[in-house]
C-alpha cells in the first residue's frame, strides 16, 4: 500500500453493483499482491444490497466512490478520474488475481515503455470452484492493432488482467459509456493504436463464469462489437481498411450468427449470416455458406 500523500505506482479499480456476495474475495486478493505500491478504488456503482456495509469493514485501506447506477463503463471511467498511479489496473468484482500479477505485469510495462499495456493468461473458475479452462491470448509474443482488432480475445482475461498507462487511457477518454457491449476491447484496440501489447504468458487472474454474466447477454454483445468494429475502422493502417476490415466485420457477424441459432432465433441467425456473405464474399463466403446450409437444413452448429 502507498501513502495517502504520495502518488502510487499503480491505481487498481474495482467497479461494483450488487456484489455483496463476492466483492470480499476480490479486494482480498489485491491485497494479497507481492507488490505493494498501489492504491486500491472501489466504485460502487448504486448498489442496493450490502455492498457497502463489506466496503465500510475495510476502512482507510481503500478508496470508495459512490455514484448513480450507469453501468460497468461508467464505474471504470469514474474510478479513472479518482487514480493518481501512473498505471491502470481493473479487477471485476467477481474475478481475482493470483499473488504475482501486479509484479509482473509492472516489471513488463517498466522494462518496455514501448508497450501501451499488457494482460495476462486468465484461468476460468465456475461458482463451485472449479477449474473450467484457460484463456491463453497471444501466447507472450507482442501484437499490435490489427492482431487485436481481429481477434478479440488476443488480450486474455479481459479487462480484470490488463494493466495499462494512465496517461494514455486518460488521453483516449477511457472506455466508450455510448457502447452496449465490446466496451474493453474498444479500448484495448484504440491503445494498440498508439503503443504496443503483449499478454504475459502465465496464469496470473481466475475469471468466474456464471449463467447470469454480463458476457451472457449475446444480442448487447453483437450490437456493441460490430459498432466497436466500424468506430475504429480508421485505426488500422491504411491497407487494412478494405479487405481484411470487411473480413474481421463478416467474421464478427458470422460469430454472433452461430449464438442466435443456438438460442433458438434462426431468422436472425441466417440474416447475420448471408450479410456476411455480402460483405467478405472472398475471405467468408465459404464460412457464410456452409453456416446458412447447417441452419436451414437444422443442423448442430
Amino acid at each position: 500500500m502507498h501513502g495517502a500523500t504520495e502518488a502510487p505506482t499503480v491505481s487498481v479499480i474495482i467497479p461494483t453493483w450488487n456484489a455483496a456476495w463476492c466483492i470480499r474475495r476480490a479486494i482480498d486478493s489485491v491485497f494479497a499482491q507481492a507488490y505493494r505500491d498501489f492504491e486500491l478504488i472501489v466504485v460502487d456503482d448504486g448498489s442496493t444490497d450490502d455492498t457497502a456495509v463489506v466496503l465500510g469493514t475495510y476502512g482507510g485501506q481503500l478508496k470508495v466512490v459512490t455514484k448513480s447506477n450507469g453501468g460497468m463503463s461508467s464505474a471504470r471511467n469514474a474510478g479513472i478520474r479518482e487514480a493518481r498511479g501512473h498505471y491502470l489496473a481493473f479487477l471485476d468484482a467477481d474475478d481475482r488475481w493470483l499473488p504475482y500479477k501486479l509484479a509482473r505485469q509492472v516489471a513488463m510495462l517498466d522494462r518496455h515503455p514501448d508497450l501501451a499495456f499488457c494482460a495476462a493468461v486468465a484461468t476460468f473458475e465456475d461458482l463451485q470452484g472449479r477449474t473450467l479452462g484457460e484463456w491463453r491470448g497471444a501466447r507472450g509474443q507482442p501484437a499490435d492493432v490489427a492482431e487485436v482488432f481481429e481477434n478479440h480475445a488476443a488480450v486474455a482475461g479481459g479487462a480484470s488482467a490488463v494493466l495499462a498507462r494512465r496517461d494514455l487511457v486518460a488521453r483516449l477518454g477511457g472506455f466508450d459509456e455510448t457502447l452496449a457491449g465490446a466496451e474493453d476491447t474498444d479500448l484495448w484496440i484504440r491503445l494498440a493504436a498508439h503503443g504496443g501489447f503483449v499478454c504475459i504468458d502465465e496464469p496470473l487472474v481466475v475469471v468466474l463464469r456464471r449463467p447470469d454474466s454480463v458476457s451472457r447477454n449475446f444480442e448487447a454483445m453483437r450490437r456493441g462489437a460490430l459498432t466497436m468494429i466500424g468506430k475504429n475502422r480508421n485505426l488500422l493502417p491504411e491497407h487494412l481498411r478494405d479487405a481484411f476490415w470487411r473480413k474481421v466485420y463478416a467474421g464478427t457477424l458470422c460469430d454472433y450468427a452461430k449464438w442466435a441459432y443456438r438460442d433458438g432465433r434462426r431468422g436472425a441467425a441466417l440474416r447475420d449470416v448471408l450479410t456476411a456473405l455480402w460483405v467478405s464474399p472472398l475471405e467468408r463466403g465459404r464460412l457464410a455458406i456452409s453456416l446458412a446450409l447447417a441452419m436451414l437444413a437444422r443442423q448442430r452448429i
